[in-house]
């Protein structure tokens, strides 16, 4: 089996993930759940996203360094705290009203809400290839397509931070 061949038959996973984590999002924002959970979690999800930041960056140093494995088990962590994120997210969603920004820096702060946001669901089908890519050895196409996830996956982690900071003073 070619190394492209053994990519194309996850292509239907990446489809179909890349549309159903987005749909699946939107509609738990329309749930309530009468429950009380036992922590706050913004500030908790906000440290998930600000440590996917991290291991990302050590990542990438790491397979500039030549350590292959520990890159690897970095891009695993940085997948895992990523889903962390959204089961979080949504949770709070779905057991607390949605806070409204109520400072004076709407004009900084909607647009990397939206962008964040709009980013947050382009990088799902990125990551997903860069990992298939990665898991069948198809090295060159995972670089090139790495070089694009990346950035993308790091500025959605970076300013889930941000906007947690910036909309925090109004929980």
């Amino acid at each position: 089996m070619t190394k492209i061949s053994a990519e194309k038959k996850y292509n239907k996973w990446i489809v179909v993930l890349s549309i159903a984590i987005p749909l699946v999002v939107a509609v738990l924002f329309g749930v309530k759940l009468d429950i009380t959970v036992p922590v706050f979690l913004p500030p908790i999800y906000a440290t998930t996203n600000a440590l996917t930041a991290v291991v990302l960056i050590a990542a990438v140093v790491m397979i500039k360094q030549g350590k292959v494995k520990v890159h690897e088990r970095l891009m695993k962590v940085a997948i895992i705290l990523s889903v962390l994120f959204l089961v979080m997210y949504v949770l709070y969603h779905m057991t607390s009203d949605s806070t409204s920004y109520e400072g004076d820096y709407g004009y900084v702060y909607y647009p990397i809400l939206v962008s964040h946001i709009l980013l947050s669901i382009g990088v799902i089908p990125f990551v997903l290839i860069t990992y298939v890519r990665a898991i069948t050895n198809n090295i060159e196409r995972h670089k090139k397509i790495a070089k694009i996830t990346f950035p993308l996956w790091l500025y959605v982690a970076v300013t889930g931070v941000l906007v947690y900071v910036m909309i925090s003073p109004y929980y």
